[in-house]
């Protein structure tokens, strides 16, 4: 110590006796001021001169080189004022791009800085929190993310976090991760400096328990196949319902399922059940598309069986209509003219019958044997015209 100790315990000013002030007066309980044991009793007051006279001793020691009572007292003030400013610039400093300066005074906030030199009061006055709102977050789950010193990112599996229990009471092995920023508002930040002890350690519990009640409430296949969206938004969304109640000025971007598996005790076994199960929706497709292939084409068949009996119906209606038009007609003509009638309807009735049939006419009057054959004209034309060109030729 600069200054010299004398017996009785004095402080750094030489004070005689127990619990002297700084300024040496004797006695116990002396007041700073050398007075009587109580500051508000009746003693006399200090000598003003005295006691400056004795800060001038104390500071010729105290300085080195000594000095004269004036430069004494003006070294003091210089030293005191250089120690000042010092402190007063130590308020000074620099909030980087995505951050948020956050100043206190006496331990309240006073105000929120954008990025760029700012300044506050010192420590211990002042206090300057600068956290990162623009940096995303991450927090896994049921995974740890181990970084080795080539870079290289390995996973380890935690079971304890990463077991949950299904709602058709299954068990489930589910890592995921958290993505999550700070609320860039002003009462987000605050909060998120003042009301959480521990932010990374806040979002993986709630992540966890917003998780297995996300699970507890979807049976494993849907949380195998094509549910995993919806858990993952419902998981969002309960994550960020719990943290604005705790007001942890936190924000929930996204919530990735990275790995969702049965437990690797049963995982063969699962597999196996899952292959059957995958057969059979592939077999119930296949007798789907049939069916529904078939069922069409049989349909269509019996439209159209039904449309030509239908069209077959009206035909023989409409012919059976017709022919007894006619008949009415033919019965007119008849009342008319019978024997006229009948002979056309002989007639008639003998084109048709022997319309399409080979004749014969034989004319009983006629000399000979009596037949006379029906020569085809046309067939008897194409042969004697070939007839005719081969005896050309023979002459």
């Amino acid at each position: 110590m600069p200054w010299s100790n004398q017996s009785g315990g004095g402080g750094p000013w030489k004070g005689g006796g127990n619990g002297g002030g700084p300024w040496g007066g004797g006695g116990n309980n002396n007041g700073p001021w050398g007075g009587g044991s109580n500051r508000g009793g009746g003693g006399n007051p200090p000598d003003l001169e005295e006691l400056l006279k004795r800060t001038q001793d104390r500071m010729k020691n105290v300085l080195p080189g000594g000095g004269g009572g004036g430069l004494g007292v003006i070294g003091v003030l210089i030293v005191i004022g250089v120690v000042v400013i010092g402190w007063l610039a130590t308020g000074f400093y620099v909030v980087d791009e995505g951050e948020v300066g956050v100043e206190l005074v006496l331990g309240e906030v006073t105000d929120q800085t954008p990025p760029g030199l700012n300044y506050n009061w010192p420590y211990p006055v002042g206090e300057v929190y600068r956290p990162k709102v623009e940096l995303q977050r991450e927090t896994t789950v049921g995974v740890d993310e181990i970084v080795s010193s080539a870079g290289v990112v390995r996973s380890r599996d935690v079971p304890e976090e990463s077991l949950m229990l299904t709602g058709d009471e299954n068990i489930i092995d589910v890592g995921f991760k958290a993505l999550w920023r700070i609320k860039n508002t002003r009462e987000g930040i605050s909060d998120y400096l003042f009301n959480i002890q521990d932010p990374a350690l806040t979002v993986k519990a709630v992540a966890e328990s917003a998780m297995r009640e996300a699970v507890g409430g979807s049976n494993i296949d849907s949380i195998l196949t094509e549910n995993r969206v919806a858990i993952q938004n419902d998981v969002v969304t309960l994550m960020q319902t719990t943290l604005d109640s705790y007001r942890a000025g936190i924000e929930i971007a996204e919530v990735q399922m990275q790995r969702v598996d049965p437990p690797a005790q049963v995982i063969d076994s699962f597999r196996d059940v899952q292959a059957a199960r995958a057969d059979e929706e592939r077999i119930r497709n296949e007798a789907t598309a049939y069916a529904n292939r078939i069922v069409p084409e049989a349909r269509g068949e019996a439209a159209r069986v039904e449309e030509a009996a239908n069209a077959y119906k009206d035909q023989t209606i409409a012919e059976a209509t017709g022919q007894s038009q006619r008949f009415t007609k033919i019965y007119e003509q008849y009342v008319k003219a019978p024997g006229v009638t009948r002979q056309r309807m002989y007639l008639e009735t003998l084109e048709k019958v022997l319309g399409s049939n080979n004749k014969i006419i034989i004319d009983s009057d006629s000399s000979g044997s009596g037949v006379l054959p029906f020569l085809p004209l046309n067939d008897l034309n194409g042969r004697g015209n070939s007839a005719t060109s081969a005896r050309t030729g023979g002459n």
